[in-house]
Order: C-alpha cells, then structure tokens, then sequence
C-alpha cells in the first residue's frame, strides 16, 4: 500500500465488503438486508475508486470545469467521468488532463446541438 489516504479509504471498504459478505455467508437470515447493505457498499466502493482516478489523472482546474458541469448538467457529467474512468483504466490517459484539454473533451463530447445561423435584414 502506497500509504496516500485514497488507498488507505479503499482498503478499508475492501475490508468492510468482506466482513460483510461473510457475515451474510454465516447468518443466513435477513438476505434482503444484508443484501441491500452489501449493494450500498459496492456502489461506495466503486464510486470511491472512481474519485480516485479523477483525482489522479485531472488537474484541479480540470476537476473544477467537471463538478461545475456537474452541477448543470448531471448526466452529461456523468458520461464524461465513465469516459475518463474508462480511457484511464485502459492505460490510454498517459499525463494528467488540465483545464484546457478538459474544455476541448467537454466539446467533443457534447452532443451537437441545434446552430441557428440568424442574418439580418
């Protein structure tokens, strides 16, 4: 372990996932609980992860360009983060992404939207 507290938090979701699998292994009663709870903490965990390789591979401006989209548009950011994620885990991120590659991505992704070309009279 690298010691950073990221891995330090995601080590200890591990150890929590764990526990709790085998707590349910073991009791066998209240599956739909246990269930539930076990869900929560995958999507914890994976969400987790996820924040730790935007904290990675972004720049803090580029991180701060993402959440204000975030705020406007939730599902658009949300794509974009999948996308980052995806591109980081195949290895094709090769340094941290700033603001301005951010904007241009943003661009590109962003689905094409209506021009209207208005001339005067």
């Amino acid at each position: 372990m690298s010691g950073t507290p990221d891995d330090d938090r995601l080590e200890e979701l591990r150890e929590k996932k764990m526990q709790e699998l085998r707590e349910q292994q073991q009791g066998g009663g209240g599956a739909s609980a246990a269930d539930e709870e076990a869900q929560q903490a995958a999507q914890e965990q994976a969400e987790a992860q996820k924040q730790a390789l935007l904290k990675q591979h972004l720049t803090d401006g580029a991180r701060q360009r993402l959440n204000a989209v975030q705020m406007s548009k939730p599902d658009f950011a949300d794509q974009v983060e999948r996308q980052l994620v995806a591109l980081a885990q195949s290895g094709r991120l090769q340094s941290r992404i700033d603001e301005e590659q951010m904007k241009s991505l943003l661009k590109e992704m962003q689905p094409d939207s209506k021009s209207f070309d208005i001339r005067r009279r």
